[in-house]
């Protein structure tokens, strides 16, 4: 299993949260003894506690975007978000039915949740939930040895799949700033203006080793606008200066 202790580090308020999506039942891990919407289950981990759900745990649309169940005409046709002021009507709220990431159907009958410090499995997804100034060392410790941009990618409703199924699907990182999608506002999830960043496992092994190597806070974070400037100009100067070397 991945090291990832590296994230301990970080002094997170909340813990981050592994996310495994199986297709067998679980060994070793209890299941979960509420019923929780998608996101709510982020926060239960949050609270220390590792644990499983099933189809029959969720009181939302998390068993649609796991592939657990059939889509619901009802959602799929739209009808749902103009009474809810959340669209003008039908036909806007319909769109954002097609893109939105789902497991294949029938491919993951558990999930399992668990804290950092609780996490006895690879995880597929690891889900940081993190102040402005942490989530961007975290994008810069993405890019460091790859220079990938960063996108993020949401939608009104249904904020989990784009969160937690799309990373898992693409291999790419993505976040959102609480609480932008309508379901953590409605069942306010999260303090407002915190970022959750979901990793998926094949970028976990390069972005902790760039969090090893990289400086967390850079010099020139620290010592202001004039200091920054001259020292930027010193280095373009000298880069200059080699290039016009070589010829």
């Amino acid at each position: 299993m991945s090291d990832l202790s590296i994230f301990k580090k970080f002094n997170f308020e909340r813990p981050p949260v592994g996310i495994k999506y199986l297709l067998n039942k679980p060994k070793g891990i209890k299941k979960l003894d509420k019923t929780l919407a998608f996101c709510e289950m982020l926060t239960e981990a949050h609270k220390g506690v590792s644990f499983y759900a099933t189809k029959d745990d969720f009181e939302c649309v998390g068993p649609l975007v796991l592939g657990m169940e059939e889509p619901n005409p009802v959602f799929e046709s739209g009808q749902l978000g103009a009474p809810l002021g959340l669209f003008k009507e039908a036909r806007a709220n319909r769109r954002i039915y097609p893109p939105v990431p789902r497991l294949a159907r029938g491919t993951c009958r558990y999930i399992v949740f668990a804290p950092l410090n609780k996490i006895s499995f690879e995880p597929d997804v690891l889900v940081v939930t993190a102040d402005p100034t942490q989530a961007e060392i975290l994008t810069r410790a993405h890019s460091y040895t790859t220079g990938k941009t960063w996108t993020a990618h949401g939608s009104t409703v249904i904020g989990c799949a784009w969160l937690f199924i799309e990373p898992y699907l693409t291999g790419e990182l993505n976040f959102t700033v609480t609480n932008l999608s309508s379901g953590w506002n409605s069942r306010q999830v999260l303090p407002k203006g915190l970022i959750v960043m979901t990793i998926p496992h094949d970028l976990l092994p390069m972005m902790v080793e760039n969090l090893k190597e990289m400086e967390w806070v850079p010099s020139d974070y620290l010592k202001g606008r004039d200091a920054h400037n001259k020292r930027f100009q010193e280095v373009a100067e000298a880069a200059v200066k080699d290039f016009h070397a070589s010829d």
